[in-house]
Parts: structure tokens; C-alpha cells; sequence
């Protein structure tokens, strides 16, 4: 249960039975069905103001972060606001007067329910309105546009050794100590647990202070008392209005705070940034320390996601609209839509355009890709920037086995103790262990081992208790914990789970097990145990009873990690492009993932009253699975590459993570990518830029990456309206004519450090501008061009004096017609060392 699978199950089931429109009566007097709408005005918001006034005074300033504005709950500041703080509180409040006397105007009379006024980066609000009434404020001169809210879904110990970074990222920022110092990491997610010691801000000797450009307040609430945050845990507030209004927040399991009652926001968080050095203990076994990827990054918590529903675009915008507010300098996003966002392209909705002024104002925003692969096209984050992870193994697993008496050993999961080494032990199905044989009548689901007043003690003490793992695990109705108080009050030896055959390629996590036991996930494998078991058991001749019980086995046990596994792999679940650019499924020209990360079994913190898995409830970390993993390793390292490089904007820093990715794992043969949820191993084949971007992220070689490919806010900009029809909707979302932009740019002219071409009509010419960060250079030019396509690069050979700029010009030639999607790589390599990797795609090819 304790996996993404479940999850993604539930808000499925939720998804069907819940539809956007929700039904909500206005008033009790009234039939009126009302939804929640979120309404941009054509005025620009205020982010786009200040820059503008920069832009006068010739400031040249990073970000623009300042004070915030009021918010439900008492606020508990932590430090002064900066001084130069250019947004000042009562603006905020203003923009919130003009949308209240807009709707007044509009409405006049008729009953409404604001839930949010965004002042930062969209200016607008979100209300519950009828839509009748969305159809009268949307032809309102002031406003730009009208969006049905919709809704979205929730998408370690030895990942930092994987990566390298205790001898290579942290070494070159003077060791974990300072790595990620100065740097605040925004978490849209479902909140945080404040009591981890990954948190904690008194666990080094160096000072520790806030970052001055951050302005964030931390809500005071009776789960989230007053001292919560510190100066690691530097801002946390929730967002729930839109999820209020329809009736579906439970406050005794979401907590009306920035309290995390699921376990995912604080894992994401731990992840990212957790402290160095925190011993990871689950269910009495010790696994290691755990560390984040920037253990001296700060962290600030914006709560839009909750356990019992998911969550609603117009919470995560508010979230995201506050983040930038508070001056973050990175926003990490482990959430991706429930469906794809109708309209002219998939770029064009409320989360992407917010992420686009966080991006205008400085700050590197990662989401995940999704959890529906591994099927093309299933891509869940859309906008080029948007930095996209998908999820990839790492090279530690933790095998379990039972050794059968005829010698035959069973590969299971279960981080449990094995049983004494030279002794085997009497399995004992629990069906055959009755207190009386009434019960299996009554009773169908007796042999998950569920109630222990059901079976015999006699029988079962000191012996192997066989149950049953079916569907009802999956859906929580029974649980592993359960079972295990079984088998413990019946003083068994230990516990065999086999999987019921109706369970078909269900994917299961290690679970820990206090006591010996093993999970055996292959129904043909739980046939073989099966088969000897009930081949060993001797019967009474007349009356057909069990007189002995004849089958033995030991547990190997499971706590040992084994370190000899192919890694990196892109995981079945993580989701794969071409990017989706519309909802008819035309492709865009822009390469989805950005790149794949650590996301499968990741050891990290987990809430004191997190409910999300039922294996890890009550424990301080869990292991999870899910692309929502593997973004957060990358807002770490991200963290790291911005301390380092303090000026680089969003588009260099992505830059420097995609260019120096890795192809390879760790036996250098290709990184593989595996087919299909059913036995995903055997169904695998070398990963391609739709399965894996630019490749598996190397968190060393982005710290150094030579040259970078640099990208602007104009820049997507002149692609956005270069896109058939955009006018009317840039300017409804940014309050920006596109004919300020003379010359638009396609999709596959961004200056990405990828090239897509989803439609080659003969041929067609790119050009990629490359900026030396490092010393002088000079870099050759090397490549492989896709199938069915011939590809030219000019020059191919240049040197290049550290700050310049050099212009590439490629050129692809279709060389037949072709339907099918092929991948080839451009290669700069520098006599200095630097290397650089930027994949190229087509698609269509018309000769």
C-alpha cells in the first residue's frame, strides 16, 4: 500500500467519483450548481510592476521577494523583512479592494465566495460562482480570463553516495557542512512534520542564519504551535479554500495547518534538503543516515495537497503565488493535473503561467513527471520552464529469500530479520491452523491472518505462519501490521506472505517486518511454495485430517542492502514524451523529461502521524517510490549549482544539469528503460530522450558544466505567441501584447540544451547559442544523426574566451518517410575536459 500505485489508485477512484463541477448549493435556497473559477485580470500583477520600476531605475537585482501579505491564522515572523523590500504589505491588500469591488460591480447583489486574491505572479482571484455568473465576469472590459478550477495529485540514505556527492558536489562546496547554504527551497506539497530532527536547526556548530532576501511567516496553529519553525524550517503555511468550498477537507485528517497528516510533503522536503547524518531506524532495524542532496539548504513549506483528496489548482497557485511572494529561490512541485489542460496548448493554464512569472523572477521551478508510464505520451508536466524529472532506479536493493526443504529458494521482499541460520522450521498454512473449521466458512478472508482469536497457538508456536496477500492489502482493507500481530501474539517463528493470483503485477515496496518474514510478490513463485507445501502434508487415510506437517523452510532475511544491481534504470511508472502540446495530442517540439533522477525505494523522512503508507505509519522515515522522489533530488543539487553560481537564471541552471547527465550506468552499458508494469525487468530496452531527457542527472559534472544555454522570460515569451491563435490568452494571462514581440520563435528555436522536431518537412535548420562560464576553450563538434535523418552542425570546431558566446547552426535533412520517432546526440568536447550532450528528436519525417 505504501507506494505511489496506491495512491495513484485512490485519487483515480477519487477522480471518477468527483468530477470538477462539483455540486455545491449556493445557498440553501438555491438549485444552482457552482464551481470554483479562477479569473485573471488584464492589469499586470505586481511582480511584473516592480520589474518594470526596476527596469527604470536601472537596478540590477535578482528576484524580486518581498513581504507578505495577510493570511488566515496568526503569523509567527521569524526575522525582520529585508529593508529593500520593494512590495509592501498594503499593495497587497489594495489588489484585494479593486477584485472585491470588481465582483461587487459584476454581481451585483447576487451571492459569491472569494477564496483567493493573487497579488504576485497573476493578478486575479479565485471565487465560487455559478457559470452563469463566470459567464458575466468573463465579459467584464477588466478581465483577461476564466478557468474552471481543476484538480491534481501527488505525483534518502544512499542516493547521496550514488550520486557522488560526499567526494564530489559537497567536497567542491566545502562539504556537507555548507552545501546548499543561502539557498530556500519551496515545497508545494502536503505540508511538513516541524518534530523530525531532518529539520532541525541545532545539529551543526556553524551559524546558521536566515537568508536575508526571504520574507516568509510560519502560521501558528494548535498541530503547528508557535516555535515550529527555526532557522532551517524558515516559512510553512497551508492552502485549502478551494478545497473547503466544496465540502471535501476533512480537518481530522488534513489538519487545517501546514501539518503534514499524509508523510509526503515531509519525505519531498528530506529529500531535497533533510539534515546530513540522521539515523534512519524503522521498525527497531537501523538502515544508515540519511541525508538531503543540500543539507544546509532552508526550507519553506507551502501546504496545498492533502491526504483524503489531493488538491485543487487554485490552493497550488496561491501556494505558488506566496512562494515567490516569500523570495524562494527554488520551488519544488512532487504534483502533476489530473487530466490535461484543455485549449489552444497545454502550456496555457493557471499552475504552468504562475510558474512562468516565478520563473520571470528568478527562481528554478522542478516538477515531476508523473507516475502513468510507461506508455508514450503519458508526460503530466507540459512547459519548457519547467524543469521535468522522471524517476530512475539506483543501485541498492534489499533482497529477501525463503529456503525451502527440497532446496528450492524463493526471491521475496520485506525488510525483516531472517531466522536462525542453521535451523529449519514447520510451515503452517494459516487455513490449516483453525481454532475450528466453522471459521473458514464464515470467513473467506481468514488466511490474511488478520484476528489472532481465530487460529489454534498450539499449532502455530515456534513455526513459519503461512497467509495470503490479496487485493484487500492494496486497498488497505487488510494490512501487513495486522498480520504481524497475529503471528507475534501467536508466538510464531516467523511469517510467509504468498501473493493470491487475482494480484496480477502488482509492484510492492519493502515493507519492514519487526519479526522474521518474507513477502513473495510473483503469483508463480507463491504457486511453487504452495505446491510443496501441500505436497508434504500427510492425511489421515479414512478421515482425510492433516496428521503432520511436513514442509520446512528458513528465512534469509532482508536488511541487508545489496549494492550489485544495474543502475541507473528508468523506472515502468515514470512518465514518458513526446510532450503532449495540445489535447488533440499533437507533439510539441520540446523534449520531455528534462532529465531522470533517483526515484525508486528512497529511504527519507517521514510524518510522525503520516497515514499515506500503512507500512511506514508510526515510523520516522519511510521508503517510497515515484517520480515525486526524483524531483526533489533535483531541486537539492539545483540548490547546490545556485550557491555556487549565485547569478545563473533558471534556464543556466537547467542548462547545467542536462548537458552533463550521464547515458550510461554505473557497468557502462546503455541506461536501460523498463517496458511494462508486469515484470518490468524482462520488458526493458535502451532508454531514449522520451524515456530519460538528457539522461540520468550527474550531480558532479553540473557543477563544472563549461558552456550553458541560456534562455530568457522574452524568449518564452516570443514562443508563447508564436503558437497558432495565443494572442487573446498571453495577454489574458500575462496582461503582455504578443505584438511587443516582432519576431515570434517556434518551439524547437527555444534555446534548450535539447532539439525535438515533431514534424520534418524535408528540412529544417536550428541554431543553439552556447556561453563559456569556464576558461578559455576550445571544443569540437561531434555527432549521431536520428534514423531517416541526415544532420549537419556548423562550425565544428571553435575556440571560445570565458563570458562568450558562440552560435551553433544544425541542420536536419529528411532522408525518407517515416512515422516513428528516432533520436540521435550532438557532443561538445573541450580540450579543458568539459563535456557536453544535447539530444535531439524527430518524429514525422517527410523527404
Amino acid at each position: 500500500m505504501g507506494n505511489f500505485y496506491c495512491l495513484y489508485l485512490v485519487l483515480l477512484l477519487f477522480c471518477f467519483g468527483f468530477f470538477v463541477n462539483t455540486l455545491s448549493q449556493a445557498d440553501s435556497g438555491s438549485d444552482a450548481i457552482t464551481a470554483v473559477y479562477i479569473v485573471s485580470l488584464k492589469q499586470a500583477p505586481a511582480a511584473h510592476y516592480f520589474e518594470e520600476q526596476l527596469r527604470r531605475h536601472n537596478h540590477h537585482g535578482h528576484g524580486f521577494h518581498h513581504n507578505s501579505s495577510s493570511s488566515s491564522g496568526r503569523l509567527n515572523r521569524l526575522h525582520k523583512p529585508r529593508n529593500n523590500s520593494r512590495y509592501h504589505p498594503s499593495s497587497g491588500s489594495y489588489i484585494s479592494r479593486v477584485h472585491d469591488s470588481l465582483l461587487r460591480r459584476a454581481l451585483r447583489g447576487e451571492k459569491y465566495l472569494k477564496l483567493y486574491s493573487y497579488h504576485y505572479l497573476i493578478n486575479g482571484f479565485a471565487v465560487l460562482v455559478t457559470p452563469e455568473q463566470a459567464n458575466k465576469l468573463s465579459k467584464r472590459r477588466e478581465v483577461a480570463n476564466v478557468v474552471l478550477d481543476f484538480s491534481v495529485r501527488t505525483a534518502t540514505t544512499h542516493t547521496p553516495q550514488f550520486l557522488g556527492l560526499p567526494k564530489g558536489a559537497w567536497s567542491q562546496q566545502g562539504g556537507y557542512e555548507t552545501a546548499g547554504e543561502g539557498i530556500v527551497i519551496g515545497f508545494i506539497d502536503t505540508g511538513i512534520d516541524p518534530t523530525h530532527p531532518s529539520f532541525a536547526d541545532d545539529i551543526s556548530e556553524h551559524s546558521y542564519p536566515v537568508p536575508a532576501h526571504f520574507s516568509g511567516v510560519c502560521e501558528v496553529t494548535r498541530e503547528f504551535p508557535s516555535g515550529s519553525c527555526n532557522r532551517k524550517l524558515v516559512g510553512a503555511r497551508h492552502f485549502a479554500a478551494s478545497a473547503i468550498t466544496r465540502g471535501m477537507f476533512n480537518s481530522s485528517q488534513d489538519y487545517a495547518s501546514p501539518f503534514d497528516g499524509d508523510g509526503h510533503g515531509t519525505h519531498t522536503a528530506s529529500v531535497a534538503a533533510g539534515n546530513h547524518g540522521i539515523p534512519v531506524v524503522v521498525a527497531g532495524h537501523h538502515f544508515g543516515n540519511a541525508s538531503g542532496m543540500a543539507p544546509r539548504s532552508h526550507i519553506a513549506v507551502y501546504k496545498a495537497l492533502y491526504k483524503s483528496f489531493g488538491g485543487f489548482a487554485a490552493d497550488v497557485v496561491a501556494g505558488i503565488d506566496q512562494a515567490a511572494q516569500d523570495g524562494v529561490d527554488i520551488i519544488s512541485l512532487s504534483i502533476t493535473p489530473n487530466r490535461r489542460p484543455p485549449g489552444i496548448a497545454t502550456f496555457f493554464n493557471p499552475i504552468d503561467m504562475a510558474l512562468l512569472s516565478a520563473v520571470k523572477a528568478g527562481m528554478f521551478v522542478v516538477q515531476a513527471a508523473g507516475n502513468t508510464g510507461p506508455s508514450p505520451k503519458s508526460m503530466s508536466s507540459f512547459s519548457p520552464w519547467i524543469f521535468t524529472v522522471g524517476a530512475a532506479s539506483h543501485d541498492r536493493a534489499y533482497a529477501n529469500s525463503i529456503i525451502l526443504g527440497n532446496n528450492v529458494t524463493i526471491p521475496g521482499v520485506g525488510l525483516a530479520p531472517g531466522t536462525d541460520t542453521d535451523q529449519m522450521y514447520t510451515l503452517i498454512s494459516a487455513v490449516h491452523a483453525l481454532c475450528n473449521e466453522t471459521i473458514l466458512a464464515n470467513d473467506m478472508y481468514v488466511g490474511e491472518c488478520q484476528d489472532s482469536s481465530n487460529f489454534n497457538e498450539e499449532l502455530i508456536q515456534g513455526n513459519l505462519l503461512i497467509c495470503s496477500y490479496s487485493i484487500r492489502f492494496v486497498l488497505g482493507l487488510s494490512t501487513i501490521k495486522q498480520a504481524l500481530e497475529t503471528a507475534k501474539n501467536l508466538s510464531a517463528a516467523g511469517v510467509v506472505f504468498y501473493m493470491d493470483p487475482y494480484v496480477i503485477g502488482f509492484q510492492l515496496n519493502p515493507t519492514p517486518l519487526e519479526i522474521p518474514g518474507i513477502i513473495i510478490p510473483s503469483p508463480d513463485d507463491s504457486k511453487i511454495l504452495l505446491q510443496y507445501y501441500n505436497s508434504s502434508l500427510e492425511r489421515d487415510g479414512l478421515s482425510r485430517k492433516i496428521v503432520r506437517f511436513g514442509a520446512v523452510a528458513s528465512i534469509s532475511g532482508g536488511l541487508k542492502a545489496n549494492y550489485s544491481i544495474t543502475a541507473p534504470k528508468v523506472m515502468y511508472y515514470s512518465a514518458r514524451g513526446p510532450d503532449p502540446e495540445d489535447s488533440s495530442l499533437d507533439d510539441a517540439d520540446i523534449m520531455k523529461p528534462n532529465l531522470v533522477a533517483p526515484g525508486n525505494l528512497i529511504w527519507a523522512a517521514w510524518s510522525s502521524l503520516g497515514t499515506d503508507s500503512v507500512e511506514f505509519q508510526g515510523e520516522s522515515f519511510a521508503m517510497m517510490s515515484g517520480t515525486s522522489m526524483a524531483a526533489p533530488h533535483i531541486a537539492g543539487l539545483a540548490a547546490l549549482i545556485k550557491q555556487k553560481f549565485p547569478h545563473f537564471s533558471p534556464a543556466a541552471i537547467a542548462s547545467a544539469l542536462s548537458t552533463t547527465a550521464s547515458l550510461y550506468d554505473k557497468s557502462g552499458g546503455p541506461i536501460m528503460a523498463q517496458r511494462a508494469y508486469a515484470n518490468p525487468d524482462v520488458n526493458q530496452s535502451p532508454a531514449t530522450p522520451f524515456d530519460m531527457g538528457s539522461g540520468f542527472v550527474n550531480a558532479t559534472a553540473a557543477l563544472d558544466p563549461g558552456l550553458i544555454l541560456d534562455s530568457t522570460y522574452e524568449d518564452y515569451m516570443s514562443f508563447l505567441c508564436g503558437i497558432n491563435g495565443s494572442g487573446p490568452v498571453v495577454l489574458n494571462y500575462t496582461g503582455q501584447n504578443c505584438w511587443v514581440y516582432n519576431s515570434t520563435i517556434g518551439s524547437a528555436d527555444l534555446n534548450l540544451p535539447s532539439i525535438t522536431i515533431s514534424r520534418l518537412q524535408q528540412s529544417k535548420t536550428v541554431e543553439r547559442t552556447v556561453t563559456n562560464i569556464a576558461g578559455n576553450e576550445t571544443y569540437k563538434v561531434g555527432w549521431s544523426a536520428p534514423y531517416g535523418v541526415s544532420v549537419k552542425v556548423t562550425p565544428t570546431r571553435f575556440f571560445i574566451g570565458t563570458g562568450e558566446k558562440q552560435i551553433l547552426t544544425i541542420m536536419f535533412n529528411a532522408t525518407m518517410n517515416n512515422s516513428v520517432a528516432s533520436f540521435g546526440r550532438i557532443g561538445l568536447f573541450g580540450d579543458q575536459g568539459h563535456k557536453l550532450n544535447i539530444p535531439s528528436s524527430v518524429i514525422l519525417k517527410f523527404s
